[in-house]
């Protein structure tokens, strides 16, 4: 489905949606911007916004809405180095979009939680991940929470661009991203059910222009 497709049948479904919709379409275009870069992309989230992080870097780690087969040079390169045992690999691998879901690294998270502060465990994560022309997305449904706003403001001094998914009210991350998609609900449940029809568009968007085959 084409992107113009996909962004018809997004505010078709959910037409609140349409209130954020340029901000949605810069978000897209960002993530794009960098994956064609050779950057990577942090997700962060509390929670329900926890497994959404999850949720986003499973539909850009392998095809989302497409196989994403690998092309034909890269075949040929796997052929060279390893002869026939390439042939499964070169079948059912997948080419990615590079993501890591800051909530899934619990080691390094427990252990700076109970070692040095609860509140900047994502901001320590964010220290040792990002890279300038990274993006980071922070999910939050008020917008408010400290370890998100933490890592947002190490984000900008490491020149990693952000991105904030909250609800439509004005928050602390909404003051210092870059961009923040503010989807017009208060309640966080019906803030979580927003978030995810944004996410699938955000990451279908980005495989369409990615892999064009």
């Amino acid at each position: 489905m084409e992107n113009s497709q996909l962004l018809c049948e997004l505010l078709t479904r959910y037409p609140a949606l349409s209130s954020c919709k340029e901000e949605i379409l810069r978000a897209a275009e960002m993530m794009l911007e960098v994956y064609r870069h050779g950057g990577k992309i942090l997700v962060l989230g509390n929670g329900g916004s926890a497994s959404d992080s999850e949720h986003i870097v499973g539909e850009l780690m392998k095809g989302f809405m497409k196989k994403r087969e690998m092309s034909e040079p890269m075949k040929e390169k796997f052929r060279a180095k390893l002869g026939e045992r390439a042939d499964r690999l070169v079948e059912s691998l997948q080419c990615a979009i590079p993501a890591i879901s800051l909530p899934s690294q619990c080691g390094v998270l427990s252990a700076f939680a109970n070692d040095v502060d609860p509140e900047l465990v994502y901001a320590q994560l964010v220290m040792g991940y990002g890279r300038k022309g990274d993006l980071l997305i922070a999910i939050s449904t008020s917008g408010n929470s400290k370890n998100a706003v933490a890592a947002v403001e190490v984000a900008s001094v490491l020149g990693v661009r952000t991105v904030a998914l909250t609800g439509g009210s004005d928050s602390a991350l909404s003051a210092i991203c870059d961009l923040t998609v503010k989807v017009p609900e208060s309640e966080t449940f019906k803030v979580q059910e927003l978030h995810l029809p944004v996410y699938h568009y955000l990451c279908a968007f980005v495989e369409n222009e990615a892999f064009e085959y």
